[in-house]
């Protein structure tokens, strides 16, 4: 372990060498962003899913080879583009990285390469032109984010916090949330487009910059420069034009100064975060109990249907298990709350437990199907010569002694679905996993809400592991 230790450390250092250097010795520059966020950042071409394109993607290339390097592109979750950077898993973020004094305190910004409003966006028919208008209502926003800062800042608005761009005015249309609030180059091609929504307000300014650690000073200064010569000769405004973003604000990029490193202190503490993680707790057990209860009544219906139900039921059985089981739940969430969103609009907790409790039937079935076919045969068999009908002998005979077999995999696949509940979080359900991700970005550390989060996921599904052994225990067939 000592030895470890010390290579570990070793490679780290090695990692944290002068970047300038570092990238030079490699010969690539590599750079950070994620493709979610789309149109016009960094995004795969529509004629060529093997090439990246967007103005990101063309600044990152002038100053690699302003810096006679080579750009390489790293995806990366938007939400973690600091921490990774950190990490030291790349050189550098550009991706619509907002300058803020949060974001200052742990890593340093180049001179910003693009200036942007916060564009707030409602329906039509709604009256609002203000933020102070929407206090207790649902505004959506991109977590993380300048705008989710603005927004926690005014008192009264229930944050809905995304992780796409496009996500949040899907909602708004659907009247799930009141408004969004994100930056203009966002609203101009996800929201406005959209002929029920329009533009309030503008709500607040910022600049974009890209983010290097805070040790890569030498790296910093070499980026500065050739961002520094891209705009005054043009070759900036040229990438901004060709991608139809110059407009008045970009005039001051000339004039603006390297942002500086502010300090910043945390939003909370730990102390005040444990009520939050406890609240996330609690809708993940609720969740969690009630797609259990969903899974375990179609997951029933299911395998009797394959079983008793004739041809076209047991194959519509099986159709629906191999779906559900062959797919992502993750996918299957996208579907029911987006895809489905023009037919039927479903509340963002009432399509985690239907998306949860539809995927977990499918594994019920199966097991249930398992439990039915070690039923001995002459069991049924009695029961008719007794003169008992079909449902009354699945009833007394058959399904107690099915259920008893598969109670202990049941344990088991509810301690699974409790962590897999986590996935709900893609469609705006604030549960333990989501809290403990927003928690992180409040107190600047992912260690501590991690260990919370963890604690948290073991006390819960702990006392669920005990039972499931002790009924395996309990219901293992006693040897002669």
């Amino acid at each position: 372990m000592a030895l470890s230790l010390v290579l570990v450390s070793s490679v780290a250092s090695t990692a944290r060498a002068d970047g300038l250097e570092r990238v030079r010795s490699r010969g690539t520059l590599r750079w950070a962003g994620d493709i979610q966020g789309g149109e016009p950042y960094v995004y795969q071409d529509p004629h060529d899913a093997s090439r990246l394109i967007g103005f990101e993607v063309e600044i990152a290339d002038a100053l690699a080879r302003r810096l006679g390097l080579r750009a390489e592109f790293v995806q990366n979750d938007w939400q973690t583009l600091i921490p990774s950077l950190q990490r030291g898993d790349f050189d550098l973020v550009l991706n619509g990285l907002e300058v803020t004094s949060a974001r200052r305190a742990q890593v340093s910004f180049t001179r910003p390469y693009y200036a942007f409003a916060e564009t707030l966006v409602v329906r039509r028919d709604w009256p609002t032109n203000d933020l102070q208008d929407l206090r207790g209502r649902r505004v959506g926003t991109l977590g993380a984010s300048l705008a989710y800062d603005l927004l926690l800042a005014v008192p009264g608005l229930q944050v809905v916090s995304y992780e796409g761009v496009q996500e949040p005015y899907i909602d708004l249309e659907q009247g799930r949330v009141d408004a969004v609030v994100l930056d203009n180059i966002i609203a101009s091609r996800y929201g406005l487009p959209r002929a029920s929504l329009r533009a309030a307000a503008t709500v607040g300014e910022g600049v974009y910059a890209g983010a290097l650690r805070r040790e890569d000073s030498a790296l910093l200064f070499a980026l500065d420069s050739a961002l520094a010569a891209m705009t005054q000769d043009g070759e900036l405004r040229d990438i901004l034009t060709r991608w139809n973003l110059w407009d008045s604000r970009q005039t001051m990029l000339a004039n603006v100064r390297t942002p500086g490193v502010e300090g910043d202190q945390a939003r909370g503490s730990v102390a005040t975060q444990i009520p939050l993680f406890l609240r996330g707790a609690a809708v993940t057990l609720v969740i969690s109990a009630l797609a259990m209860t969903l899974a375990v009544s179609g997951g029933l219906l299911l395998s009797l249907s394959a079983r008793y139900g004739g041809d076209l039921l047991a194959t519509l059985s099986s159709i629906y298990v191999e779906l559900f089981r062959g797919t992502p739940v993750l996918l299957q969430l996208y579907v029911l709350y987006y895809g489905l969103a023009p037919v039927v609009t479903l509340s963002a907790f009432t399509a985690a437990i239907i998306g949860l409790g539809m995927n977990y039937a499918a594994y019920e079935a199966e097991l249930y199907r398992a439990g039915l076919q070690a039923v001995p045969a002459g069991q049924s068999e009695a029961a008719a010569a007794l003169g008992m009908s079909r449902r009354l002998a699945l009833r007394r005979i058959v399904l107690p002694q099915a259920l008893r077999v598969a109670l202990p995999g049941m344990a088991n696949d509810f301690i699974a679905l409790l962590k897999d509940s986590s996935l709900v979080s893609v469609i705006t359900v604030v549960e333990l996993t989501k809290q403990m991700t927003i928690t992180a970005v409040d107190l600047r550390s992912w260690l501590v809400p991690g260990l919370m989060c963890a604690v948290l996921y073991l006390a819960l599904s702990y006392p669920l592991s005990r039972l499931a052994r002790r009924l395996e225990r309990r219901l293992a067939p006693v040897s002669a």
